[in-house]
């Protein structure tokens, strides 16, 4: 069989990237342009600010990755793009060049949706086994998701209000840590201890998250400590964040691998690099004999490789876009590929 080479395009919010994948799997190069420093200064994303510095990227970074990769856009069988969910103007750069690449050239154009594509970054560490249950984490996402076989999505599970990234921000910036505070928190709560009490969010038998009333706990934490004088040791609140978190998100996830009699769990997103999560799991899914894969950092953030990784299983499935093909801000991960 002919190996596949996709030219992969990611913008859904503050990193413009572009890679080129060859049969889902095996990333051949990738650049990524990160707007962290620009957006740092005011606390969070600007989406505005993102997709113009998309439109100034765009085209820097294709040229690069093409360099990079030693390749001509002939040698490309497909071009893929995160159409959706994330930052509609950021979205719309990325669909608008890929589209235009697939007229140029003549290429297929292949829609991704952002979580498929955080799933299938772990095919680019090692293949996919199914039945699998993936937890997807990011700054936008919370959600529980079943795959039978390739390119199967069911979610079961997911959060009502706040996605765990979102609130991992929201509580750094409470406690004055700066943007991206996901990170930082993860550092102080291996440097504390975790005894603040905080209430343990949604702790029941679905396979939902919910995070807005833990956010709401420590920001009333935060304030009385302050009424009454007391100093808040910032390690110590981490670390009481972060364990009730993980220990809802491994309670939930490895309650769902056993109700549905499952042992391959993969984790996704950008919340997948936190190590106090990983170190939990490890654990657990070593003692229930679950097959983990956590992929490294470089394919947990928002890059293009996997994206390209997604779209091959696409096109394999006829999942396949014309000219016509819009960014949406909002769509379920099934909506592409029913």
């Amino acid at each position: 069989m002919k190996d596949m080479y996709i030219l992969a395009i990611e913008s859904s919010c503050d990193e413009t990237s572009v890679s080129i994948v060859k049969n889902g799997c095996e990333e051949i190069a990738t650049v990524v342009l990160s707007q962290i420093d620009i957006h740092k200064q005011y606390g969070g994303v600007v989406p505005e600010i993102a997709s113009r510095n998309h439109i100034e990227n765009i085209t820097i970074v294709l040229e690069e990755v093409l360099t990079k990769a030693k390749m001509k856009m002939a040698q490309i069988d497909a071009i893929a793009v995160t159409n959706g969910p994330g930052l509609i103007g950021s979205l719309l750069v990325g669909t608008m060049a890929a589209k235009t690449l697939a007229y140029l050239y003549k290429k297929p154009l292949i829609p991704v949706h952002h979580i498929a594509g955080h799933i299938y970054a772990n095919n680019l560490v090692k293949p996919l086994k199914f039945p699998l249950i993936a937890l997807v984490i990011s700054g936008g996402h919370t959600e529980l998701v079943y795959m039978r076989e390739h390119y199967s999505f069911k979610k079961i599970g997911g959060t009502l209000d706040d996605a765990v990234g979102e609130a991992y921000d929201k509580v750094a910036r409470i406690i004055g840590v700066p943007y991206p505070g996901g990170p930082m928190i993860d550092t102080l709560a291996h440097l504390g201890r975790p005894r603040y009490k905080l209430p343990i969010p949604l702790n029941d038998d679905s396979f939902n998250f919910s995070f807005s009333g833990l956010k709401s706990s420590v920001v009333n934490l935060v304030h009385n400590e302050n009424q009454r004088g007391n100093d808040v040791d910032n390690n110590d609140l981490s670390a009481s964040f972060q364990n009730v978190v993980v220990g809802i998100l491994t309670k939930k996830t490895m309650h769902a691998l056993q109700e549905l009699g499952i042992n391959n769990l993969i984790v996704a997103g950008g919340v997948a690099a936190n190590q106090g999560l990983k170190e939990r799991l490890e654990k657990l899914c070593a003692e229930y004999n679950i097959n983990l894969s956590i992929p490294p950092i470089n394919y947990c953030t928002d890059n293009a490789a996997m994206i390209g990784a997604a779209a091959y299983y696409a096109y394999k499935q006829g999942v396949l876009a014309d000219l016509e093909l819009n960014a949406k801000a909002n769509i379920k991960l099934c909506d592409n590929y029913e």
